[in-house]
């Protein structure tokens, strides 16, 4: 019997590895553990308690008294289902406005800490994709095989914008573009497990790729792992 791989895939927003992460997931029969739902749970907490993003204590202090729990999708979808304090928020958590707020909760030390320690506990047991930004440097640095996925900057906002007209949300391509633009400063230059590219990491760059020459890319760097 083949054993179960730790499957690490980063990258920045819109690039497509929340994607790919559940499309390999699916295919190898693996959890999918998705780490930016964790932080855009939280978030959404901050924002309904009125908790100020940008107060660090008060965002740490929040997360340390907040449960939040992962059970995979079974017949429900392919993306896990996100508990926060025993409330399912999986369907509440991709909007304008988490999105304008995640990377400054997610850069938080505490908070990092705290969430970076429940994805380890989740992964400890193999046979699991975990997507994030800092899961192959941080996270699992002893991940079986590890992917940096990737895409250029307009072809990331465009991703991003149709996303959420499709979820009728009114936001203008160019409001996408300033927020996206913000994300990847947060997220590259932030002092705790900045978004970087492990040095073991394939570099995948989606910009001209469809959805299924992506996950096939990824299922044979799987395959050779798995059989080698």
């Amino acid at each position: 019997m083949k054993r179960p791989l730790t499957i690490a895939i980063d990258g920045p927003a819109g690039a497509g590895k929340s994607t790919m992460a559940r499309l390999v997931a699916r295919r190898l029969g693996y959890l999918y553990v998705d780490t930016g739902a964790m932080y855009r749970a939280l978030t959404l907490k901050a924002l309904k308690e009125g908790v100020d993003p940008r107060d660090g204590k008060a965002v740490t202090d929040l997360a340390e008294s907040t449960k939040i729990t992962l059970e995979p999708a079974g017949e429900q979808g392919d993306r896990p289902l996100i508990f926060m304090d025993e409330e399912d928020v999986t369907n509440k958590l991709r909007t304008p406005e988490i999105d304008r707020w995640v990377s400054t909760i997610a850069a938080y030390p505490g908070v990092r800490r705290k969430l970076v320690h429940l994805q380890r506990e989740i992964a400890a047991r193999g046979g699991v994709v975990v997507d994030g930004r800092d899961i192959g440097t941080n996270v699992l640095p002893g991940a079986d095989l590890k992917f940096f996925v990737t895409a250029s900057f307009p072809e990331r906002v465009k991703r991003r914008y149709l996303e959420l007209a499709a979820k009728g949300y009114g936001v203008t391509r160019e409001e996408v573009r300033r927020e996206l633009c913000k994300r990847d400063q947060l997220d590259t230059t932030r002092s705790t497990a900045p978004l970087s590219r492990a040095p073991d990491a394939i570099v995948v760059d989606t910009t001209r790729m469809s959805i299924e020459e992506v996950a096939e890319v990824l299922m044979h760097y799987c395959r050779e792992t798995r059989e080698g």
